[in-house]
């Protein structure tokens, strides 16, 4: 009897571990520099607040703010990477959210955004993005949610094959990098099928995977060849113009 316990234990013991093993992986992500985690302090052009189970940054002093873009962290890493982003983006008028996900991976939680939207219902005009696994997921939830926003935005990004966006009504803007050694070339080349034919399309020269964070390094990745400082502000230059594009109800083609 002692023994047939035991084997109707071992699964569970196995799936303990697995799970174990998982939960320390996810949560032991690529963590934020110094200078993500000073983004994160408000001043007097931008109020950074935690809100619910997301972070917002809102301009001070720029009357009614009726854009919003939400952001959906890479997958394994720190949340707060972002901040310099969402930040450099919100000064410019727009209201950003930042939105960290259960362990760390935004599979486990695609429709997110749906919380921030409901929850700021003076924003009039929205799109939602992110960085790799982030921005497949803020592509899931256009997918998922027809209609609901104006705009997506893909940093070194694309839709998986099941979540064509290729009829859609939303304009999409994707951004990525000439030497991105995970998002590469080819893969943002295949994904064209899957976006919409007015897609914006815009190549980083000289620019990597990590770059679009603020992490380090990352394994598997490219070596850019202009700096992380460079890459950044042509990444809030070219959101912005979208989200600005956006707001007044026409993107360039």
């Amino acid at each position: 009897m002692n023994k047939r316990r035991y084997v109707w234990l071992l699964p569970l013991i196995v799936l303990l571990l697995l799970f174990g093993g998982f939960t320390l992986w996810a949560y032991t992500p690529l963590g934020p520099m110094p200078e993500a985690e000073q983004a994160l302090v408000s001043d007097e052009q931008i109020q950074v607040k935690s809100r619910g189970e997301w972070w917002e940054f809102t301009p001070n002093n720029k009357g009614r703010i009726s854009s919003g873009f939400i952001i959906y962290p890479g997958g394994r890493v720190d949340w707060r990477a972002y901040a310099p982003l969402a930040r450099g983006i919100a000064e410019s008028g727009y209201f950003v959210a930042l939105v960290p996900m259960p362990f760390n991976l935004a599979v486990f939680s695609p429709q997110k955004g749906l919380e921030v939207i409901t929850a700021n219902p003076q924003i009039r005009y929205w799109a939602i993005g992110g960085h790799s696994l982030g921005g497949a997921m803020a592509a899931n939830f256009v997918h998922q949610q027809p209609g609901l926003v104006q705009g997506l935005v893909l940093w070194a990004a694309y839709p998986a094959d099941n979540n064509s966006l290729k009829d859609a009504a939303v304009k999409v803007i994707s951004i990525y990098a000439s030497e991105d050694g995970l998002a590469t070339i080819d893969k943002i080349e295949a994904s064209r099928t899957l976006l919409p034919p007015d897609t914006r399309w815009v190549q980083i020269a000289g620019g990597n995977h990590a770059q679009f964070g603020w992490y380090g390094n990352q394994p598997g990745d490219g070596e850019a060849v202009i700096s992380r400082e460079d890459q950044q502000l042509i990444v809030i230059a070219e959101t912005t113009r979208f989200l600005e594009q956006i707001s007044l109800n026409r993107v360039e083609k």
